[in-house]
């Protein structure tokens, strides 16, 4: 199987005057992967959110000031945006060329819960292009921005399921994401809470180089589609020592819909490392976006429980095409999850409806699974299609101990020999 990436460096700027490195090398195994380090350099100017007139009483709308304090900024040749102590309530704002966001340890950025205050602008929402809601926090088309700190960002995501259900407006805007990142290069998010997204957290969108590090994402299992980060036609991508629970893919890896109006782009050179996955409908998910492929995967050194759905995950549908490829899941312990692995080519969500099939149909193929590991309820599924099997699976020192085994449909050359499947009811493999 090929190996990961091309040796790349990638220095992106912190706050507070760090500096993170992620540096990518091939490891004794012979796979590429990023060497995270962290130096100091200068502080730069500060920009006080209070000082532009935001109120911290947990009712005052703040949009106005803290976009204030992010033009001035950016104005006067860039900076830090400080968010203090206290509860900022506030709608849609953007990060301008320049500008870093810090939220302090005590500090709380807080969505409002009024749709008028997130705008609609040219975005992209679930694979396809178009004009949709602002998500709380914007940057488009900028690069060597940051935004961390050890406070929250709370997007009042469970107060906004009943606002959400009152909305009248014909057609009904969609929900505005926590964060998006569009377009955007050489940036880190790191070491913030992010809690009660309205819909997806951390949605990266055609982004380069990229250090998400040191998050805790949460969402109240109550609030629908709250992926916790979606990297979305994105190249260079590194995730880690985050720790991830909500109520849909804890990490969803896509590339477009075959319905999407320009052309979507490959999403490649990925790496998800030292992160725990809780609850979630998925731990990693490929797709089901796939139109325009996704390549070169590395999850390593992970862990998934709490009743994880499905911690190593693929999906698709018959109409997407595109081409699934390199992927590789290496040391991964799963604590009591639901299916151990789940790779289904025309998966659907419980209210969608398949389209016709595309031509060609999509594709999965050449997935390493090593050293995965641990407890689930069911070995899960491998449903390829009947003009296109899942192709080239390989299991090395794989040990699960679960009530059911793993169920297989229209699969091709899989390598069961490194998988240790002990089941309590039925056969181990199921072939169907």
């Amino acid at each position: 199987m090929n190996k990961l990436y091309k040796i790349v460096l990638l220095t992106l700027f912190l706050l507070q005057g760090i500096s993170v490195t992620a540096q990518f090398k091939l490891d004794s195994q012979g796979y590429s992967r990023p060497v995270i380090t962290r130096n100091y350099h200068s502080n730069k100017k500060h920009y006080l959110i209070t000082n532009f007139g935001a109120v911290a009483d947990s009712k005052t709308i703040n949009t106005i000031p803290i976009q204030k304090a992010i033009d001035e900024c950016s104005a006067k040749g860039g900076g830090v945006v400080e968010i203090p102590a206290g509860v900022f309530i506030s709608g849609s704002i953007f990060f301008k060329k320049g500008v870093d966001l810090v939220i302090d340890a005590k500090g709380v950025l807080k969505g409002s819960v009024n749709p008028d205050d997130y705008p609609q602008i040219q975005s992209s929402f679930e694979g396809v292009d178009r004009t949709y809601t602002a998500a709380f926090i914007n940057a488009q088309n900028l690069s060597g921005i940051t935004l961390g700190g050890e406070g929250m960002i709370d997007g009042s995501g469970e107060d906004y399921i009943a606002v959400y259900q009152n909305i009248t407006t014909k057609p009904k805007p969609g929900k505005p994401r926590l964060i998006c990142f569009d377009n955007c290069k050489n940036f880190t998010v790191s070491g913030l809470q992010l809690h009660n997204q309205a819909v997806w957290c951390l949605h990266l969108f055609k982004c380069t180089d990229v250090v998400a590090d040191g998050l805790t994402i949460t969402a109240e299992h109550n609030i629908p589609s709250s992926d916790g980060i979606d990297i979305d036609q994105c190249t260079r991508v590194v995730v880690n020592h985050c720790d991830i629970d909500v109520n849909d893919d804890c990490i969803s890896i896509k590339a477009g819909r075959e319905t999407n109006t320009v052309p979507n782009l490959l999403c490649q050179d990925i790496t998800i490392e030292n992160t725990r996955f809780g609850y979630g409908h998925g731990g990693v998910a490929m797709g089901s976006e796939t139109s325009g492929g996704i390549k070169n995967v590395l999850v390593t050194n992970c862990v998934a429980e709490a009743g994880n759905w499905a911690p190593v995950r693929f999906k698709s549908q018959q109409s997407r095409g595109g081409v699934v490829e390199h992927i590789v899941f290496r040391n991964f312990e799963l604590k009591n999850v639901n299916r151990a692995f789940e790779m289904n080519m025309n998966w659907t969500s419980s209210h969608g409806v398949l389209a016709p099939p595309s031509n060609p149909l999509p594709v999965v193929k050449d997935v390493e699974l090593i050293n995965v590991h641990g407890t689930a309820k069911s070995g899960g599924s491998l449903q390829g299609l009947v003009g296109s099997p899942i192709t080239n699976i390989k299991f090395t020192n794989c040990n699960i101990t679960a009530q059911t085994g793993l169920k297989t449909s229209d699969v091709k050359d899989v390598d069961y020999s490194g998988l240790n499947l002990q089941v309590t009811d039925g056969k181990p493999i199921i072939n169907n």
